[in-house]
């Protein structure tokens, strides 16, 4: 398949998981990716293996890194066409619990780091009439106990995305998000042990009741790909829940 064919690329958090698979798969697909990520030996790493354009590094929650990382792109492909906002972290913890410090921390890097982004890569969006995909979660449309901040985060992202759409709709950008459920990550390797302390539920089990399986990076690899593509032409301004029913189930 080519429909990303010369695609000019920037996936940021994609030195692993679901970041990976993205670049992964667009690169397959026929297109210019750059890799980025705050793990720089993990950006050469995949950077290597799917033979990306180049890496340009930054952590988002630093406006400079993501101004100069933009800058690298740009000067590597000559233009950008696609944006993946996919970086961003966990914190596990009951809310009312939760430090002030780890609440700021998860929202520079999963609302403002998306921003800056966003805001870094527009005037080269807006010249290539390009799009944006950013990586939420179904955290963002429901509550989870231990994930507060978190489900936060990704309803601000959600949010954030239904704006920037409208906005930017005059100027032939399109703005969409990815909701995935419970995904084969570290990321929710990380969480397991707490939720089953939480819900005395083997988590297999849950996800078996709940969403049948657990997803794959790729799958959430293959939304992200359709929505940069000029496929969905008329697709901005939404929200794709991808959880094998989860949320759609009462029981």
């Amino acid at each position: 398949m080519s429909e990303l064919q010369d695609k000019r690329v920037f996936v940021t958090g994609s030195g692993a998981g679901i970041g990976k698979a993205i670049a992964t798969l667009f690169a397959e697909r026929g297109a210019r990716v750059v890799v980025s990520d705050i793990d720089k030996d993990a950006a050469a790493r995949t950077a290597e293996q799917i033979g990306a354009a180049g890496v340009a590094n930054c952590d988002v929650t630093d406006e400079a890194q993501v101004l100069t990382a933009i800058s690298e792109t740009v000067g590597i492909l000559g233009g950008l066409d696609v944006l993946v906002n996919n970086a961003g972290i966990e914190i596990s913890s009951p809310l009312l619990q939760q430090s002030t410090d780890s609440f700021d921390r998860i929202f520079a890097v999963n609302v403002r780091g998306a921003f800056v982004v966003m805001k870094a890569a527009i005037e080269h969006l807006v010249a290539s009439k390009g799009n944006i995909v950013n990586i939420a979660s179904i955290a963002g449309v429901g509550g989870s106990p231990l994930l507060g901040s978190y489900c936060a985060t990704k309803a601000a992202l959600i949010q954030l995305t239904r704006v920037a759409a409208v906005e930017m709709r005059p100027n032939g950008v399109r703005v969409n998000a990815v909701c995935p459920g419970f995904a084969d990550t570290s990321m929710v390797d990380r969480l397991i042990p707490d939720f089953e302390a939480a819900t005395q539920v083997p988590f297999g089990d849950l996800v078996a009741a709940k969403q049948g399986r657990l997803g794959t990076p790729e799958d959430i690899a293959e939304l992200t790909a359709f929505l940069a593509s000029d496929r969905a032409a008329w697709i901005t301004g939404s929200h794709y829940i991808l959880d094998g029913g989860l949320t759609a189930s009462l029981v």
